[in-house]
C-alpha cells in the first residue's frame, strides 16, 4: 500500500489555522485594522484567549500590533502582508461553506 507523506509546511499551516478562533480572527482582520475590544465583541471570544491567539499570530508574522500614544492608549491589530495573503484561502473557504455547510449543522 502506498502511504502519502504530508508536507511539513502544509501540516504546520493547517495546525496554525485550525487553532480554535484563529481563522475567525484572520477573517475579521481582512476588513482592516481593529481594536482588541472590537474583536472580542464581534467574534465573541474571551479577552484572555484572544490575547493568546493574537500573540501567536504576531509571532508568526501574520498580525502586527500598533500602539498609539494617546490618552487613553489605543492599540490596533492588523494583518501583515503575509497575513493578508491568506485572503484567497479565506474567500475559498467562505465560498465552499456557502455550498456545502448546512446552517442547521453549525448549532
Amino acid at each position: 500500500m502506498d502511504t502519502a507523506i504530508i508536507c511539513p509546511r502544509f501540516e504546520s499551516a493547517i495546525s496554525l489555522l485550525s487553532q480554535r478562533w484563529t481563522g475567525l480572527i484572520i477573517y475579521q482582520l481582512l476588513s482592516g485594522p481593529q481594536r482588541f475590544s472590537h474583536l472580542t465583541d464581534v467574534i465573541g471570544i474571551s479577552g484572555r484567549l484572544l490575547s493568546e491567539r493574537l500573540k501567536n499570530l504576531e509571532a508568526q508574522g501574520i498580525v502586527t500590533r500598533t500602539v498609539y500614544p494617546e490618552t487613553p492608549v489605543r492599540i490596533e491589530y492588523e494583518l501583515t502582508e503575509k497575513g493578508f495573503s491568506l485572503k484567497p484561502v479565506m474567500d475559498e473557504i467562505q465560498n465552499w461553506s456557502q455550498v456545502w455547510i448546512d446552517p442547521i449543522e453549525t448549532k
